[in-house]
């Protein structure tokens, strides 16, 4: 299959050719799962979702048009789901299940699309809000980041001539292949790609997942992407998100409650998939705290994802943990997602081999590794911290801690709360670049 000239494409970009999003299907995988959770558990909560932009430097609302923002935001608005991505959802084989979609839920899917939203400026930034029902606002999430990054790239890339594009792809394109030429060198890594949030754009996020699946083969496990993963016959990869513990918090009647947040969800979710799909992502309120209240069957499910402790101490303690409930941690599987580089994957790889089960989740630094490849600096191609995070839920506030206090969000005084219920143990101030 002839492959897209990435250069020549951008050199002569025209909207009409090339919206942001293009697919409902453009998003990672675990909003699905957790959207069909949330459509039959929690379809009457309300939550409000609001862009955050951890890197402050950054003035975005004035990087970015605001116009073009909006025309990109109106443009995914229009979408549906199309018939053929209705037929892949409800025959092809999740996590080795078939029908892992109810067709009542896909009944309701087909019809989905995406709600409002509000935007405006403020201190060189955009407040970018989306407000309703958790089963609607919850898709706004990965659209509206891929959005936010893209108009930043390409805002950056304006006036660049065709030979400067075609240099800076080319490098771009070199140091993606010189990643892949070192991942060879263990066979039995596992690589998937998790960079949709924070891609450079979708077409190279595209390019990058072609390339991942022809240079280093099985080890490619597959893309948490669910339309490059339709298009590419790859699997599609992914379980839940902080917006679960985060949203039962904010429901929490009294201290029983808030405590009993994150496990609350987890049996939520083992409701309905279980399997290979008993990932637990510990961090929300702190690791330290969530190992230490865990009820003993949490250590029976297949894995953890520690997501914002460097992944080595993270991953350590978990083994620990495991051997401390009597599990052998050979049997159980780590997938390690944070801010990881080829580097980073090789020596938390080599660290743990033979000693427990790996999967490497490559975001920021697959899709969007374009520092210095422009003939002259050019800054708005450097990677910045943007989320997209559960502000509200019913009306009151939502709150993420992590491993690292630079990662928490929510209201101060409702972050100093949980800080003091959860504790701070085992907490690392990490700067955060992605």
């Amino acid at each position: 299959m002839p492959k897209t000239d990435i250069a020549r494409r951008v050199y002569n970009h025209t909207w009409k050719l090339d919206p942001i999003v293009r697919s409902l299907l453009d998003t990672d995988f675990y909003k699905l799962l957790m959207l069909q959770m949330i459509w039959q558990l929690y379809p009457d909560v309300d939550a409000t979702f609001s862009l955050i932009n951890r890197t402050k430097t950054v003035r975005l609302a004035e990087e970015i048009d605001e116009q073009e923002l909006r025309d990109q935001l109106d443009h995914a608005r229009t979408l549906r789901f199309t018939k053929k991505e209705m037929i892949w959802l409800a025959g092809n084989t999740f996590y080795g299940r078939k029908q892992i979609f109810s067709p009542e839920f896909l009944s309701w899917l087909a019809k989905f699309r995406l709600p409002e939203y509000e935007l405006s400026r403020r201190g060189g930034q955009f407040e970018l809000t989306f407000r309703g029902r958790w089963v609607e606002t919850t898709m706004w999430e990965i659209p509206a980041l891929a959005i936010i990054n893209e108009l930043r790239s390409r805002a950056a890339m304006k006036g660049l001539g065709p030979f400067t594009l075609d240099v800076l792809y080319a490098r771009a394109k070199a140091r993606m292949w010189s990643k892949v030429e070192q991942l060879r060198h263990y066979p039995n890594l596992r690589i998937s790609d998790f960079g949709t949030r924070r891609r450079h754009s979708f077409l190279w996020q595209r390019w990058c997942v072609e390339a991942l699946k022809e240079g280093i083969g099985a080890s490619f496990s597959g893309s948490s992407n669910v339309l490059l993963a339709m298009d590419n016959d790859l699997e599609a990869l992914g379980t839940n998100a902080h917006e679960l513990p985060m949203v039962a918090a904010a429901l929490a009647r009294d201290d029983r409650e808030l405590a009993a947040a994150p496990y609350k969800v987890l049996q939520d979710w083992n409701q309905l998939y279980g399997g290979n799909l008993l990932i637990v992502l510990p961090d929300a309120f702190g690791t330290a705290a969530f190992l230490r209240n865990a009820p003993d069957w949490v250590a029976d499910w297949t894995g953890f994802r520690p997501d914002s402790a460097p992944p080595i101490e993270g991953g350590e303690k978990i083994v620990a943990w495991w051997k401390k409930m009597g599990r052998d941690p050979r049997d159980k599987l780590l997938i390690f997602s944070d801010g990881l580089d080829v580097d980073t994957i090789i020596k938390t790889y080599r660290h743990f081999e033979g000693r427990v089960r790996m999967s490497f989740g490559w975001g920021t630094n697959l899709t969007n590794d374009f520092a210095g490849c422009a003939p002259t600096e050019i800054s708005g191609l450097n990677p910045i911290s943007i989320v997209c995070k559960v502000s509200e839920a019913n009306g009151r506030p939502a709150v993420k801690l992590s491993d690292n206090p630079l990662k928490a969000t929510g209201d101060p005084a409702e972050v100093q709360r949980y800080l003091k219920f959860f504790g701070t143990e085992d907490f690392v101030e990490q700067s955060v670049r992605v």
